[in-house]
């Protein structure tokens, strides 16, 4: 390669979710210099009263102003919520996964499901898909698929397969999971805590989600599937260059006492999640039954003392009562497992450098929300989309936040990085059209999951082609179509919901 083509290359590569969330730190903090500066008054509860908008004196943000934003972002002021909570849960579940990768419980208990499966494609199919996305949903899933293609990629072609279904499992399976995300700590779990709402509110309505564009999306890859294993010519690598061909392992994992063992406390651990962050009595004042549960233990003359004063019954935890609880679970598994203390302590900590970068970058994006709050813009911004709105309806507003991420994906695929950059502004905006909270938080998602299936800034899909040796343009070709009727099905679910 020439040195003009490779600086061309390099002059037009996309820069790092760092790079553009900084870049956009520096454009806002240019903007206090020519945007007017204005507030709103707020009620005794802080909510925004409408149409109370007025300027008052502008607050221009410098070059200090610009290098203290990400350490404001992360330990919060006066004006901004920092992300340190957040950012603490995203480190400890690192420690978590950290610690259960090293035990291959995860890794060898899908190796162990798809050779028992692998010659019955009607179950397999279905099922690793659901798996996949029960992890997006769940703990944000989407690296982790990388380990997986190089296993499925064989056994779908000794299946008569090709390598599109090998890709399209794990790949779909994650982003739907994260378009319909339950309690993604790294998707909902940013966008909800920006938003001061529980993750638990709209839980069974992105569960429903879920269920609607999971089933659409199995029946696209299995459809496809049934074509190709009746008429090879079918499929769309037939002829081509592309498709890897890699030999099938006949290696088969059996997994050991204390694998099965950390398996049911990585399940027991989310299920617990759950239900600790759905607002129960919210649901339905009379079901008191674990604050009843809690104030019993806790009158208990000894147990209550040992067990601790100040638990948290669920339904009302957040993000120190899940971050403890992920802790805890580390632990846990390694008793179960019977690790040595040091070695524990390494695999948690490397688990923990894994997701560092994760939890500086919300904190980074979440510096974009402390120019604007500095610089007295975030409520002129506010005022804008007030008098855009006005006269707009529910439906609107959802279809346009909708549009708005799909681009905004592109630029930032981190899914915690655009929520903390974008949610703060966004959400209330949402207000203004009678949108709820956690409504928003599903558009945001949808539209996230969606790119994040399709854009080449993602590594995940870039690496998940070149492992396949699939051309990103052969898989746009064979995605548009479910792509297409995953937006619809969406907008559609969002505008009802929004409108409920």
């Amino acid at each position: 390669m020439s040195k003009q083509k490779q600086a061309c290359k390099h002059y037009f590569s996309m820069p790092s979710a760092f790079t553009t969330l900084f870049l956009l730190i520096v454009a806002i903090a240019v903007l206090t210099w020519i945007i007017p500066a204005g507030q709103y008054n707020v009620n005794q509860a802080g909510d925004v009263i409408n149409h109370s908008y007025h300027t008052v004196a502008s607050r221009p943000q410098g070059l200090w102003d610009i290098l203290m934003a990400p350490v404001i972002g992360m330990v919060g002021n006066k004006t901004t919520e920092g992300a340190i909570s957040i950012s603490l849960f995203i480190l400890v579940i690192g420690g978590f996964l950290g610690v259960v990768n090293e035990t291959n419980a995860l890794n060898d208990g899908i190796k162990v499901l798809v050779q028992k499966y692998a010659k019955q494609k009607k179950m397999l199919i279905p099922l690793l898909t659901l798996l996949f996305a029960l992890g997006g949903s769940t703990f944000g899933m989407s690296e982790e698929t990388m380990a997986f293609y190089p296993l499925l990629i064989p056994i779908m072609q000794a299946m008569g397969l090709d390598a599109i279904v090998a890709v399209a499992v794990p790949l779909v399976g994650t982003q739907v999971g994260n378009l319909a995300s339950t309690v993604n700590p790294f998707a909902t779990g940013v966008a909800s805590q920006t938003l001061h709402i529980s993750m638990g509110d709209g839980l069974l309505s992105r569960l429903l989600l879920l269920v609607i564009t999971l089933s659409f999306s199995i029946w696209y890859i299995y459809h496809y599937a049934s074509k190709i294993e009746k008429d090879p010519t079918k499929s769309i690598l037939y002829g081509s260059e592309d498709g890897a061909e890699l030999e099938p392992s006949d290696e088969v994992p059996k997994l050991t006492s204390g694998q099965k063992h950390v398996l049911w406390i990585f399940a027991a651990t989310f299920v617990i999640m759950i239900v600790g962050l759905v607002p129960w009595q919210t649901i339905n004042p009379h079901w008191t039954i674990f604050t009843s549960v809690v104030n019993w233990l806790q009158d208990l003359p000894i147990v209550g003392t040992v067990l601790g004063r100040n638990m948290v019954a669920f339904g009302n935890w957040y993000f120190n009562e899940i971050t403890m609880l992920f802790f805890g679970m580390s632990i846990l598994i390694k008793f179960v497992y019977h690790m040595p203390e040091g070695e524990f302590v390494d695999y948690f900590m490397n688990g923990v450098k894994d997701f560092a970068s994760v939890a500086i970058v919300v904190a980074l994006a979440r510096g974009i929300q402390v120019v604007m709050d500095a610089g007295l813009l975030t409520d002129t911004v506010l005022h804008w989309g007030e008098l855009a709105l006005q006269g707009s309806n529910k439906v609107m507003y959802t279809l346009a936040t909708y549009v708005f991420y799909l681009p905004m994906t592109f630029l930032i695929p981190s899914t915690s990085g655009l929520a903390a950059a974008t949610m703060g502004i966004i959400g209330p905006m949402g207000h203004f059209a009678g949108v709820e909270s956690n409504v928003v938080v599903s558009i945001y998602q949808a539209a996230s999951g969606l790119i994040n299936m399709l854009t080449p800034t993602s590594a995940v899909v870039v690496g998940a082609m070149q492992i396949a040796h699939i051309n990103i343009s052969v898989w746009w070709k064979w995605v548009w179509k479910m792509a297409v009727g995953l937006l619809l099905i969406s907008c559609g679910y969002l505008v009802v919901l929004a409108l409920l």
